[in-house]
């Protein structure tokens, strides 16, 4: 049976602050408001082929959705809701959850490790300087115009032509990045939130997904041999 945990939660990034620790050190922390997650369907692999969790995230007039999403929703009596997530399940994970459930915040606890998934903020058109951290060109001796400039970009008549995924100015931003290994510093039941140590990908009110960290369990679920003492 797997320990990686799979289900997770969809909220949405609050913003940031800090909290204290009792020794006084303070500990910056994003903060991400996940309303209870409405479970839609939960799929089996004798009726879909695989095991997975199905949720609801936010709320959304009636009279914004779809015939076949709104009778999606009146088949398990859940309001409809702004996204449809889904949740891959482990072998022999969540094998509780009901259609109609709600997934909270309680879910995850103080001191546990996850992985947070985001869309980071839109950056338009940049150039290569801030898109990828070059260097740029002299600044001083003459040097003049081409400070930012990219500098060659392809080779001589053989391959006479620009390899593909060369680094060069382009569209910034709007990518889904995963941060890794972060840890929950205090959940808040009454009010839905979770306190994460760091920064997260996004910007402020985007929507952003929780999960149990796969590096920790794994980690932790490693075998640790002892050497032999003579």
């Amino acid at each position: 049976m797997s320990t990686v945990k799979t289900l997770g939660l969809v909220g949405r990034k609050a913003g940031m602050t800090r909290v204290f620790t009792e020794a006084g050190e303070s500990v910056p922390v994003t903060v991400i408001e996940a309303l209870p997650n409405r479970v839609t369907q939960v799929k089996t692999v004798e009726s879909d082929g695989y095991r997975a969790v199905q949720v609801a995230f936010g709320n959304r007039k009636a009279s914004h959705v779809l015939k076949p999403q709104a009778g999606h929703y009146a088949k398990v009596k859940v309001a409809p809701g702004e996204s449809l997530v889904e949740f891959r399940l482990a072998e022999g994970e969540s094998t509780d959850v009901q259609p109609g459930a709600e997934l909270k915040v309680d879910l995850f606890a103080a001191g546990q490790v996850v992985d947070v998934a985001g869309t980071t903020i839109g950056k338009g058109f940049a150039g290569t300087m801030k898109r990828h951290g070059f260097r740029g060109g002299p600044a001083s001796h003459g040097h003049s115009v081409t400070h930012r400039a990219p500098g060659s970009i392809g080779q001589r008549q053989t391959p006479g032509r620009v390899f593909l995924g060369k680094r060069m100015s382009g569209h910034m931003g709007v990518d889904r990045v995963t941060i890794e290994k972060l840890q929950v510093v205090r959940v808040d039941a009454e009010r839905n939130l979770l306190l994460v140590r760091g920064a997260i990908p996004g910007a402020a009110g985007g929507e952003v997904l929780v999960r149990h960290s796969v590096k920790a369990a794994r980690r932790a679920a490693r075998v640790k041999l002892t050497p032999n003492k003579k």
